[in-house]
């Protein structure tokens, strides 16, 4: 664990607050790494990947014995130490050839990882495509095609979407009003072969990568033509890089870790106001509940209609009422 600094100027005091937790986090910083052995062909495929995102991103140069399944301990203090929340660490082994580990964490602790087996007879790099480059720093559009990115149960493509969602999308989770169609200049597709039954079964047996569907990364470049109609044509030419993964193994994010990092702060403008609706013209309304009403002390308008008049006896009424029923008249009173 890293010691607790205490600000001594303004300058390191502004350093702290930028690394604090916030509603809307700063943009994802990936740190790439390299193990004690890698081959030159991880080399250049991380030095493509940070290419792609190198406004976001820091290398490493030198050797580092880290072994992300077994001890992640260099890792989170790599992550603390650079204020990175992404990281990809290359190596090669006999057992293990040409391997990319995309690791997340979440408060500096590892959250979940997963190894990327690149095949090397299928691998270009960027300045084997004779065509024009994108801007660096702008948002690429990302696609995902393949049913094995639509399971519903959790499983390792579905955490390999995860996680290259949160690598390309490196601006914090916000989003723009705004969105200057110059800006959209790439695309990065990421697609995954349809599985066989006989892949299916060999894959069930033996936990071997050779004998799993192929995720295919590519980017293509954007160009709009002329079509003589209000929308131009769009077209795609591929500018590299070209890679083919095998998934390797995986670790999966802790249920309450996990919990906790999906969680977001409420802001004010986020609260919903109650009894308060807005209708489709933009008229805002709002609901007032009253309590139960009395009509009997309603106040109305003063008039002699509205008096209450004296309750009549009931007992004389039932006088008068037994002497018609005997044939006997009331007796009028005489005016004096």
């Amino acid at each position: 664990m890293l010691r607790q600094i205490k600000p001594r100027n303004a300058r390191s005091k502004r350093a702290l607050e930028k690394r604090e937790p916030k509603a809307v986090e700063n943009p994802k910083i990936a740190l790439f790494l390299r193990g004690t052995t890698c081959s030159q062909i991880v080399q250049d495929a991380m030095g493509e990947l940070y290419s792609l995102r190198a406004s976001h991103a820091k290398k490493f140069t030198k050797k580092n014995a880290v072994r992300p399944f077994e001890d992640a301990t260099s890792l989170e203090f790599f992550s603390e130490k650079n204020d990175a929340s992404l990281l990809v660490f290359g190596s090669s082994s006999k057992k293990r050839p040409h391997s990319l580990t995309l690791i997340r964490t979440f408060d500096h602790n590892v959250l979940d990882m997963l190894e990327f087996s690149l095949d090397p007879d299928s691998f270009r790099r960027m300045a084997q495509f004779q065509t024009r480059k994108f801007t660096f720093g702008l948002r690429p559009m990302l696609v995902f095609a393949g049913t094995a990115f639509e399971s519903p149960v959790q499983n390792e493509w579905t955490l390999a979407r995860s996680l290259l969602l949160d690598f390309f999308r490196f601006d914090g989770g916000a989003t723009a009003s705004k969105l200057d169609v110059e800006a959209l200049q790439y695309v990065i597709l990421v697609s995954a072969d349809e599985p066989s039954s006989s892949a299916a079964a060999a894959s069930s047996s033996d936990d071997d990568p050779s004998t799993k569907p192929v995720l295919r990364l590519r980017s293509y470049l954007i160009r709009t033509q002329r079509s003589g109609q209000k929308l131009p044509r769009v077209e795609v030419e591929e500018m590299g890089p070209r890679m083919d993964f095998r998934l390797g193994r995986m670790r999966e994010a802790d249920d309450a870790m996990m919990k906790e990092a999906m969680r977001r702060a409420r802001t004010t403008d986020e609260r919903p106001k109650k009894n308060i609706t807005t209708s489709a013209l933009g008229d805002k309304m709002g609901r007032i509940h009253l309590g139960k009403q009395d009509l009997k002390e309603l106040q109305t308008r003063k008039m002699k209609g509205l008096k209450r008049g004296r309750v009549p006896d009931e007992s004389a009424d039932a006088d008068v009422d037994e002497a018609v029923v005997a044939g006997d008249e009331p007796k009028r009173k005489r005016k004096l």
